[in-house]
């Protein structure tokens, strides 16, 4: 069963809802408290088994019934993409991106898989005001498009850039993001789509506390093989994917500024202090989604009376 924060419901409707929503904002997402799921699933990632297939790009893509990319997944000149000098990231059309890292001192390369990484304690989750996120016990961060209003909160808040946003729709607004395979492979206990396709086994899926003690082997049993560090385990207060890598994580495009602690704490610091303003256009902007909802209810019952 999905265990939700508990906060106050989704805002009732029109202007006057936004304003009760701006005034409760701070005090409820301050209110809330949530501490992971101990025996939560999880993906450990081996970077130095992954050679760059983009064998999960594919399976991802194919599963989650996304747009075809530009360029087929075999392309491996993607890994000389640079936006605005960043390499690739993840957007409305692919949940999950691999990246080619050179490495100073190393023969090869190193390549690196970039997706959701499920916080034990989501700051998406705890900056959503209208509940729109959710934390299974399988260790899933979920999403609820029917309820978003489009405020883009949680890609503000999630320290790792993860959430985008699709614009195609003013009045249909949805987060982008990789759901954990949740749906189709998660709650049947089957590991994700892209840990299945993996030709490397550079990703293990199973029960995060597992993954922890398998990740500690590794280590220990190959002394300067790997850093000694599980980037995952404390980050943003733990997360469901986490990796072990040959090289400093800082040079694999690793935040390693993330803080140990939960961003929750973060977040409830940055509301008690943000400007009034701030707090007030995504309530209104709830006011005006709903009212726009309420309006093509209307016409669709008008519509389909004059059927009957």
């Amino acid at each position: 069963m999905n265990i939700r924060l508990n906060r106050r419901g989704f805002i009732q409707g029109g202007l006057a809802a936004s304003a009760a929503a701006t005034v409760s904002l701070a005090g409820t997402t301050q209110a809330a408290t949530f501490e992971g799921y101990p025996d939560s699933m999880g993906v450990l990632v081996d970077l130095s088994r992954c050679v760059g297939c983009r064998s999960c790009e594919a399976a991802c893509n194919q599963e989650q019934h996304l747009p075809a990319p530009e360029k087929p997944f075999n392309d491996f000149s993607v890994f000389d993409e640079m936006l605005h000098g960043q390499k690739r990231r993840t957007d409305e059309t692919r949940y999950t991106v691999v990246n080619r890292y050179e490495i100073p001192g190393r023969e090869h390369p190193l390549y690196r898989k970039i997706q959701c990484n499920h916080c034990q304690e989501p700051a998406c989750l705890t900056s959503c005001f209208v509940n729109a996120y959710t934390k299974t016990p399988e260790g899933a961060v979920i999403y609820n498009p029917d309820v978003c209003v489009g405020c883009r909160t949680c890609m503000v808040a999630c320290p790792f850039y993860i959430p985008t946003f699709r614009y195609s729709s003013a009045f249909h607004p949805r987060i982008m993001k990789c759901v954990f395979c949740y749906d189709t492979r998660l709650t049947k206990g089957r590991p994700p789509a892209c840990v299945e396709s993996c030709p490397q086994e550079a990703l293990t899926f199973g029960r995060r506390t597992d993954l922890l003690d398998m990740a500690r082997q590794r280590i220990r049993e190959n002394p300067g093989a790997y850093e000694n560090h599980i980037y995952g385990e404390h980050e943003a207060g733990g997360t469901a994917w986490m990796y072990i890598s040959p090289a400093p994580f800082a040079q694999v495009g690793f935040d390693t500024t993330v803080p140990k602690e939960p961003i929750l704490n973060y977040v409830k610091d940055f509301l008690s202090i943000v400007p009034m303003v701030l707090t007030i256009w995504p309530a209104l902007f709830a006011g005006f989604h709903l009212l726009a909802k309420r309006k093509e209810t209307r016409e669709q019952q008008t519509k389909n009376e004059g059927e009957v």
